[in-house]
């Protein structure tokens, strides 16, 4: 019995001796000799046990077993054995020496000086040019925060140090980390990468939480600096790192009741997966859904997948870095044992554990390795070993046969060849950049739903060089089911964003007339092309509309309507003018001058009907001159039969009566009078006649298609000889207002000359502001109308009237009983002396009454047929007292 304890001891003695860190060595997990050692850091452990209560040097106590970064460390050391395998370094042993930090930079920076102590010590030199550490290189660590602090005291000795997934953008500065290199892309990308996916989502208002590690602060600096003017934070949260920080649970709730008060549906959050696993616990204790950004700290960590209802917390996109498939890693894993010569505690400790969940499921601490945890995560590892081993190959000028360089070499020199490696592995290209990290992008990740749980499956890439985010084909139906997280809605095309001091809050404001936008969200507005326009809010320029008075439109009926119940107006009454042309009532109204007037009239209507349809050159004349000389025929009759009546009072002085007399002539003084308006007429068309025009109010997307008057000078003095004559009638039939009506026009001649001034005193202003329009014809053609009618209705509707429904109130004794009653109302009224048999009143001779001042009312000249077919009126028979002097009375003033 005796001899086996002593072969026993022997045994561990043998063991121990064999191993280069020996047994009363803890931090040491693995370790594997060879001719270039490799040192691996990797937090298999996620956390030192009380160090916040830490007061003194003592050994750290760590617990959590992490199986992420445990197989990551197992992808390492699968690397090495499959490097050793190949002809990649031939006669050379890579061994390795893995060393856990426990998430700790103070344990890290003890992993760091026990690997690179000399027999037990590290030495403090001045000058490290041939310091020849055992270990030449070394790999990690994952935190960003470790990493740093180890890379500062590496840069002492410019010992390489190459990381796989420790992301900080300060770990580009060469100045302050010279040996520091890295297979993954800097934050600064997974910055844009973020800011990009939010873009393309259409997200500019989310919510940040964020670790107040090195690795946090500076992610969301990156992320701030990135996102100015694209994304804004509705809030922002920090989170203690520390897990066994004392208040961790009070700052998880506070973020938790800032989520759920902010309107914003996106969260980055940018956090150790055991951070994120609190808060989710928070949001789905209160049913809370967002859209979460993962951060490539835990993107990828499969054990949130299976938390329980984490279907509950609602979508997550993240990115990761490129992943990859290792040849016969999974096989490795399924016989995982260490190698022979090589010690692995890890191992056994895992393995320790899963044989505690198989012994009793409630003191389970870990799950299956295989499911727990995908195995492309550790591809990184593989290529960040195939990187340092030709970096080796490169400094020992291997060949593929044999190396020939020192293998005892100071680890500077491995540096520069490091970087300067250019390698193909599984089909990929890599190389490191002047700032040693690797550019080649991420994949976009997308946790999908899988019953009660969740997988991760990759969905889109973002291309580092091309700033883009590309969705891969069978997943293009997620960019139209997300929704929208903004701070204001997008402005639709036709709007601008009128930006508020918030850069992702506005207002939209439609684009004013002759500018547009034809996409969403546009800064500000386009100018339309020439020739082409757009109303206020339009998204596109269009061709400008024609429009003019066409024959289907309602104006254009109206006035079609007006104009032929017009026409059918002069039609009837120059029908009855000619049938009771012998009756009193027409002769009185001079039949002749009424028919002129009547064709002046149909003219001018007929005028109105070529204001439809649209203009040309021809019509345009033809517009005006028509009517000019339609409606000037017309008051021109109007204006000789004031004339005569005129003459007729002015018996009183009849010298001046005889030499206003010779200029009576009808038809002479019709030819003048209309032949004035041809003569301005025919000056205007030759000079500056009306065209054909497109006028444009400045607004609106009509154009309208009007005559133009050419020169309004012509437009305005042939509109103001109308009027002049139409005044003269005016003041002529004024003058001669008072006598019986029977016998005179006066009343209906200043009736309808009011009537013309007043419409078209109207008509100008009113036609100034339609001037662009088209309905600047409408209104002209109103007028002319409302003259037409005007006149109508006062000298031939009346008229016509009397004599179809009162003939027998006209017969040649009415009216003289009539005239006679005047007489005899007058002489009762006034100082009357009867003339003598010589100087007898005939119907023929100016009859005066008292009271009327220099007006005289005369029997027209016009009615003597009528004189001439009846007896002379003998007024001494009427009932005037017979001592009343006749006597003519001229009234002076």
């Amino acid at each position: 019995m005796r001899c086996v304890r002593q072969l026993c001891v022997l045994g561990v003695m043998m063991l121990c001796s064999g191993l280069w860190v020996h047994c009363e060595t803890p931090l040491s997990g693995a370790y594997l000799d060879g001719d270039v050692n490799c040192a691996i850091l990797s937090s298999i452990h996620t956390r030192v046990i009380d160090l916040h209560k830490r007061t003194k040097p003592q050994p750290f106590v760590c617990t959590g077993f992490d199986l992420t970064t445990f197989l990551q460390s197992l992808s390492a050391i699968h690397t090495i054995e499959e490097i050793n395998n190949s002809t990649l370094l031939p006669g050379i042993k890579l061994g390795y020496e893995v060393c856990d930090p426990c998430a700790s930079p103070t344990k890290a920076l003890h992993c760091v000086e026990h690997l690179l102590a000399i027999n037990g010590s590290l030495p403090a030199l001045v000058d490290y040019t041939d310091f020849r550490p055992p270990v030449k290189a070394l790999l990690g660590e994952r935190y960003s925060e470790l990493s740093i602090a180890i890379a500062k005291l590496l840069s002492l000795y410019l010992h390489p140090q190459i990381s796989c997934s420790s992301s900080s953008p300060v770990l580009s500065d060469k100045l302050r980390y010279p040996s520091f290199m890295r297979v993954i892309p800097s934050d600064v990308y997974q910055a844009k990468a973020v800011v990009n996916l939010m873009s393309h989502f259409s997200w500019n208002w989310v919510g940040v939480v964020y670790g107040d590690d090195d690795y946090g602060q500076a992610a969301y600096q990156s992320f701030m600096q990135e996102s100015q003017g694209k994304i804004c934070a509705d809030f922002e949260k920090v989170v203690p790192h520390y897990l066994d920080h004392i208040d961790i649970d009070k700052h998880i709730k506070d973020v938790a009741q800032s989520i759920r008060k902010s309107e914003a549906k996106v969260v980055l959050l940018i956090l150790k997966p055991q951070l994120v696993e609190k808060l989710f616990t928070e949001m789905i204790q209160t049913n809370t859904s967002r859209i979460w950004i993962a951060s490539d700290a835990w993107s990828m960590n499969r054990y949130l997948t299976k938390m329980k209802d984490i279907n509950k917390v609602g979508k997550i996109f993240g990115f990761s870095f490129s992943m990859g498939i290792i040849p016969g890693f999974e096989d490795y894993l399924k016989n995982l044992r260490p190698t022979p010569g090589a010690r692995n505690d890890f191992i056994e400790e895992y393995k320790q554990l899963r044989l505690n969940c198989s012994l009793s499921a409630s003191t389970c601490a870990v799950d299956d390795l295989l499911q727990a945890v995908d195995l492309r995560e550790a591809y990184r590892e593989r290529v960040a070993m195939y990187a340092f081993a030709h970096g080796l190959r490169a400094l020992l000028t291997c060949n593929e046969s044999v190396c020939s360089g020192d293998t005892n070499f100071p680890p500077w020199q491995l540096v520069e060849s490091m970087r300067n490696v250019n390698f193909t592995l599984d089909g990929n290209r890599y190389s490191f950049d002047e700032n040693g990290d690797f550019a080649d992008g991420y994949d976009l990740i997308m946790w999908r739903e899988n019953n009660d749980e969740r997988f991760i499956e990759i969905v889109g890439k973002f291309l580092s060089k091309s700033g883009d985010i590309e969705i891969l084909s069978q997943f293009q139906w997620i960019n139209h089911t997300l929704p929208w997280s903004k701070c204001s809605e997008s402005c639709p095309p036709g709007s601008v964003k009128n930006q508020s001091k918030i850069p992702c809050c506005y207002n939209c404001v439609p684009c004013g007339e002759g500018n547009y936008t034809d996409d969403w969200d546009l800064p500000e507005c386009l100018k339309c092309p020439r020739g082409l326009w757009s109303n206020s809010g339009d998204r596109e320029c269009r061709i400008f509309e024609e429009k003019y008075l066409d024959w289907k439109d309602s104006y254009p009926i109206a006035l079609l309507a007006a104009t032929a119940i017009g026409l059918v107006l002069v039609l009837t009454s120059l029908i009855i003018f000619f049938v009771h042309r012998n009756t009193v009532v027409i002769k009185k109204a001079d039949n002749a001058m009424s028919c002129f007037m009547l064709l002046g009239l149909a003219v001018s209507f007929i005028s109105v009907i070529m204001f439809i349809s649209r203009p040309n050159p021809h019509l345009c004349r033809a517009q005006q001159a028509v009517y000019g000389l339609g409606f000037t025929l017309c008051v021109s009759c109007i204006l000789v039969k004031a004339y005569r009546t005129f003459l007729a009072f002015m018996a009183f002085d009849p010298h001046r009566q005889h030499n206003l007399r010779k200029l009576y002539k009808p038809l002479i003084n019709l030819v003048v009078l209309t032949g004035g308006q041809g003569i301005i007429l025919l000056f205007w068309l030759i000079f500056k006649s009306p065209f054909p025009d497109l006028k444009w109010p400045g607004t609106g997307m009509v154009k309208y298609v009007v005559c133009d008057e050419g020169s309004i000078v012509g437009f305005g003095v042939m509109h103001g000889y109308i009027a002049l004559l139409a005044f003269i009638c005016f003041f002529l039939a004024f003058k001669g207002r008072k006598v019986p009506h029977d016998f005179n026009e006066t009343g209906v001649i200043i009736f309808s000359m009011l009537i013309h001034l007043f419409v078209w005193l109207c008509f100008i202003p009113i036609y100034i502001e339609r001037n662009q329009t088209e309905q600047r014809h409408i209104v002209q053609a109103s007028a002319i109308l409302a003259s037409n009618y005007g006149i109508m209705f006062c000298h031939f509707v009346p008229k016509c009237y009397i004599v179809l429904w009162e003939l027998s109130e006209n017969s040649r004794a009415s009216v003289i009983g009539r005239l006679a009653r005047c007489v005899n109302d007058d002489m009762a009224n006034a100082n009357i002396t009867v003339l003598n048999a010589a100087s007898r009143i005939t119907p023929d001779s100016g009859i005066f009454c008292h009271g009327v001042g220099t007006s005289v009312v005369e029997i027209s000249t016009v009615s003597r047929d009528v004189s001439r077919t009846t007896r002379p009126v003998d007024f001494t028979d009427l009932a005037v007292p017979r001592h009343a002097k006749l006597r003519q009375r001229h009234t002076t003033h």
